[in-house]
């Protein structure tokens, strides 16, 4: 299946802010090409009890290796707020403007990563876009579904974008979902996935 991708973007824009969501609208765009390049590769590393990181891996060749990004940059300060947040990629647009990017796996909607993200773009006052990567679909150990985070997560993060009432202080939101649909299409890449 290939990566899937699904934007946002807030509803009522300056022209400049226009600009800026055009301008990393183009850049999550190259973002989703070059992850379906490597949809091979996330695939096969995408399987029950692999770690986040492994598709972390994957996905750092193109974001910091390629696309400028720097990796695991403390975010600054918020006042008021004691958080040391973390994001797993950043880049600069300019001075105090930046995108964030998280790469998510088995905790993202049932441990609330994908809200987490959310919530970390919106206090950060360095940041102002998101590009979220989560999984297509999770399972147990036995085969079974245990999630598909893209969708949940789509409408999670939708939620944020389209009502001025319910907007927070994020102008873009870009939703990547990887990996295969079902666990026979993942045994077949990896026969170990399913024991």
């Amino acid at each position: 299946m290939p990566i899937q991708m699904r934007s946002f973007a807030k509803n009522s824009l300056t022209p400049q802010e226009r600009v800026e969501v055009d301008r990393v609208g183009t850049l999550a765009e190259h973002l989703r090409q070059e992850l379906e390049e490597r949809e091979i590769a996330i695939n096969q590393a995408h399987v029950v009890g692999a770690q986040s990181s492994a598709i972390q891996a994957i996905v750092s060749e193109v974001l910091k290796d390629e696309l400028g990004f720097g990796e695991e940059v403390v975010l600054t300060p918020q006042d008021g707020l004691v958080t040391r947040a973390r994001p797993d990629f950043v880049f600069p647009l300019s001075s105090g403007r930046g995108v964030m990017a998280e790469v998510e796996r088995g905790g993202t909607v049932n441990n609330n990563h994908d809200l987490k993200d959310m919530w970390k773009a919106h206090i950060a006052g360095d940041v102002q876009h998101l590009f979220l990567i989560v999984p297509n679909s999770n399972w147990k150990r036995d085969g079974g579904a245990r999630e598909k985070p893209f969708p949940r997560v789509i409408s999670r993060v939708g939620a944020f974008f389209g009502n001025e009432r319910r907007e927070v202080d994020v102008l873009s939101a870009h939703v990547y979902g990887y990996g295969l649909l079902d666990i026979e299409a993942a045994v077949q890449l990896h026969p170990d996935a399913g024991s």
